[in-house]
């Protein structure tokens, strides 16, 4: 096992994320910020001049914290926002002058790919075929395999987009809810037809911020806690109960519930959306969250 220290940044549409790793075994450091660098763009298809400045604040910050651990190699994408962004460059240039490499426009089958290999490093064969599930702020990742990953979909679907696209009431209308519903349902339709190879899925392992949000209020986590949330089996009625719960609720009285951080009470009930349509489309019972996701298969990648 090689002893490198090498580090991973993910530029999301919701979330900005760094993993610092020696030899993909020792984690030296994990952040995550919210940074919304995907506000607005499902409408007007241009980053907006606040986001990239959060986000490359952020970054900045990471900087430092790659500095302190000494890295060898650094590996920094950006998805979904970044795809739909007519003026992306402006936001690589900025990144790449902070961190000294630019950002790597992710497709989102090799989005897919990567989060297959962080998520399922540590699970035994004999719980595959796997769906892996990495849903977003703007997209979800649909992977499936057991060894390696052997199909996977991206669908323009997500916690902000859906959020941004139809939520616009507090709390949200029922017919609201049932557009983010239905429409997560039509790009399920498409997964149906296009990778079959996810109905034979005997475990869907879930991954990103609703996910383990999720978890941490089905639990009541007062602050973050890895160890109680990395695979942790969420189960339907539990992911249902959570949706229900939330969806009800004002953001004012939302904001309430341990285990649900600031920057994602907006944007949570879009997200349990396609959560919970994605466990009833499929039949599954249970959700394995993986706090293992894109990050590490970002570093494995560098240590090949």
């Amino acid at each position: 096992m090689s002893d490198r220290v090498v580090a991973a940044i993910d530029c999301g549409t919701n979330s900005t994320r760094l993993l610092v790793s020696r030899g993909g075994a020792a984690t030296l450091d994990r952040q995550m910020t919210i940074t919304r660098l995907g506000q607005g763009v499902d409408r007007s298809g241009r980053l907006a001049p606040e986001a990239i400045q959060r986000t490359v604040d952020c970054l900045s910050r990471y900087r430092e914290v790659m500095d302190g651990h000494g890295i060898e190699a650094v590996r920094i994408t950006a998805t979904s926002a970044a795809r739909d962004a007519a003026n992306r460059d402006q936001f690589f240039d900025a990144a790449e002058a902070v961190i000294g490499a630019r950002p790597e426009l992710l497709s989102g089958p090799a989005e897919g790919e990567l989060s297959f290999r962080g998520a399922t490093a540590e699970l035994h064969p004999a719980r595959g075929p796997f769906l892996v599930v990495d849903l977003g702020g703007g997209s979800t990742e649909l992977s499936v395999g057991t060894t390696a990953c052997e199909a996977t979909m991206s669908l323009d679907v997500g916690c902000v987009r859906l959020t941004e696209k139809y939520l616009h009431s507090d709390p949200p209308l029922p017919e609201e809810l049932h557009a983010c519903i239905s429409v997560t349902g039509a790009h399920l339709d498409d997964v149906d037809r296009e990778m079959p190879l996810a109905r034979t899925a005997r475990t869907f392992v879930g991954l990103a911020g609703t996910v383990s949000t999720a978890a941490a209020v089905e639990q009541g986590l007062p602050t973050y806690d890895r160890d109680k949330i990395h695979h942790f089996e969420l189960t339907k009625a539990a992911a249902e109960d959570v949706f229900r719960t939330l969806a009800t609720e004002s953001r004012a009285d939302r904001a309430f519930n341990p285990g649900l951080e600031p920057g994602r009470v907006d944007v949570i009930v879009g997200g349990m959306a396609v959560l919970v349509k994605i466990m009833r489309h499929f039949g599954f019972e249970s959700c394995l969250v993986s706090e293992s996701d894109i990050l590490d298969g970002l570093v494995l990648s560098l240590l090949d």
